[in-house]
């Protein structure tokens, strides 16, 4: 097996779930697109929701409780300080407007929303890392494949809603899970499963803002909060440069 063979068929996938979701944006009227969006914008906040608690709750001897919630309080903060004074957002809404000139100039105002969208949906959560360092260094493609499936899926309902900008969401996931997978021998040492686990809690509250923005409820900059996902494996690296300094 190829160690990007998941990453492919991911993107496959989702490139043929956005181009079935454009189909069916040409033939339903616009009250039932609108009524779409919030359908989507409310799935998307419970997956942000879901994963989040997943993420943070424990049970142990009939109690639950949560962890690793300093570790999101620092890195939503670090991260979103980081983003803002790198305007991520910006350098991401200019890209869409490029590629909607260079590719679709006929396409509406959604196309960089649908980009974008997209493009956090799909390469935030914990199935992406886990999924491309099994393909990368066990050349298991299992997970990756069955986030394909779900990728796909969400790439219909996208598409019909926000259009082709959700077709250019497949160049971030290969490049972005083809390096995973590709560097995995090498990374995989900090891609702990506590860094994935506090990777997935931070992504999955990102998510959740991404539901809010599709629902008009906030206007998040959620492209600016983005270092916040990265975060986890800055501060283990310190913990353990700290533990070998002083331990």
């Amino acid at each position: 097996t190829m160690p990007i063979s998941g990453t492919l068929i991911n993107c496959a996938l989702s490139i043929v779930g956005t181009l079935l979701g454009i189909a069916a944006k040409k033939v339903l009227p616009e009250h039932v697109k609108d009524t779409m969006m919030h359908a989507v914008g409310l799935i998307v906040m419970f997956i942000g929701i879901g994963g989040a608690v997943s993420a943070s709750l424990t049970y142990a001897d009939g109690i639950f409780g949560t962890k690793d919630t300093l570790v999101m309080i620092l890195s939503m903060t670090l991260g979103a300080a980081l983003g803002e004074l790198i305007d991520i957002e910006k350098h991401l809404d200019a890209l869409g407007v490029r590629c909607q000139k260079k590719f679709a100039a006929g396409e509406s105002a959604t196309f960089a929303a649908g980009m974008v969208t997209a493009t956090l949906l799909f390469c935030v959560g914990a199935m992406a890392v886990v999924g491309a360092l099994d393909n990368g260094i066990r050349k298991n493609a299992d997970v990756l494949i069955a986030k394909s499936i779900i990728d796909g899926i969400s790439s219909i309902i996208l598409a019909s809603t926000l259009g082709i900008g959700v077709l250019f969401s497949a160049a971030a996931v290969f490049v972005y899970q083809g390096a995973i997978s590709l560097l995995g021998v090498y990374i995989e040492p900090y891609l702990t499963d506590a860094v994935i686990s506090q990777m997935s809690f931070v992504g999955s509250i990102l998510i959740f803002a991404i539901g809010l923005r599709m629902l008009n409820i906030a206007k998040i900059k959620v492209g600016n909060l983005l270092p916040a996902v990265f975060m986890p494996i800055l501060f283990d690296l310190i913990a353990r440069l700290w533990g070998l300094l002083f331990g």
